[in-house]
């Protein structure tokens, strides 16, 4: 996947697209993360990327024209182009999917009071929002973006299940995790993890996972329980027996330590 970001400070990524899990699988060559310089295209002697807004009103707008000269720069008309704004739909799960299935796109991320509108407008700019508050410019939420949008990209995790497996991509916020040692200043792992029984170790997790739901998202939660008796397409129910027994004592109110 090939992603050019538009941006007022290139050197803001560079730690987050060059590091970690995104670093490595730009070097596997799984991602293709490119940095521009919005002010690389000012015709002003200063570099000079924004002015007063029309109208009046405090503080400055990015002004068209180096936005034009970078999105040309990067042949955006024959790709998708992103829009970082509080004014955007909220990114969720179904777009991270959507833009996961892409070979390409572009972000744009703006700063200070926005960016002129005739750029939205002539290039036809997707405005996405990562929540309902405003940052100070969309270098932030575009490394959101691209950090949830990798995960889901075949070789960017080093387990191909984990990144579907996790929070609400299961549909369910994700249950306790612990590691070595076994007992930590009076606190110890709950027994079942270490019991080897594999049966006892999921429906365990089911069921924590289903009680943080429940209590901290009521919403993801009545959707998934909504399913508890869905089948499969060959027609088997698609929760086991005891897999909607734990769903049951959930719902009672009846959990297990």
């Amino acid at each position: 996947m090939k992603i050019d970001i538009l941006t007022l400070f290139p050197e803001m990524f560079r730690p987050v697209t060059e590091e970690s899990i995104l670093g490595r699988a730009a070097e596997k060559g799984i991602l293709d993360i490119r940095l521009t310089d919005i002010r690389d295209f000012s015709n002003d002697k200063h570099n000079k990327a924004d002015d007063y807004p029309f109208g009046g009103g405090g503080g400055m707008v990015m002004m068209a024209d180096p936005i034009f000269g970078a999105l040309e720069h990067v042949d955006a008309k024959a790709k998708k182009i992103i829009y970082m704004s509080p004014r955007g739909k909220i990114l969720d799960e179904e777009k991270i999917r959507e833009l996961a299935e892409m070979e390409s796109f572009v972000i744009l991320c703006g700063h200070y009071e926005g960016v002129d509108q005739r750029v939205l407008d002539y290039w036809d700019v997707e405005e996405i929002s990562i929540g309902d508050y405003v940052l100070t410019g969309g270098e932030l939420p575009a490394m959101v973006l691209i950090d949830s949008v990798a995960r889901l990209i075949p070789g960017v995790l080093g387990n191909e299940d984990s990144a579907l497996n996790e929070s609400v991509y299961s549909g369910l916020l994700e249950h306790p995790q612990y590691t070595q040692p076994r007992e930590y200043r009076g606190m110890d792992v709950p027994e079942v993890l270490t019991s080897g029984n594999h049966q006892k170790i999921a429906l365990w997790k089911l069921e924590k996972s289903l009680e943080l739901t429940k209590e901290r998202r009521p919403d993801l939660y009545a959707e998934f329980v909504s399913h508890r008796n869905d089948r499969n397409e060959d027609g088997t129910k698609k929760y086991g027996k005891a897999e909607r027994q734990v769903i049951d004592r959930v719902e009672a109110g009846q959990g297990k330590d």
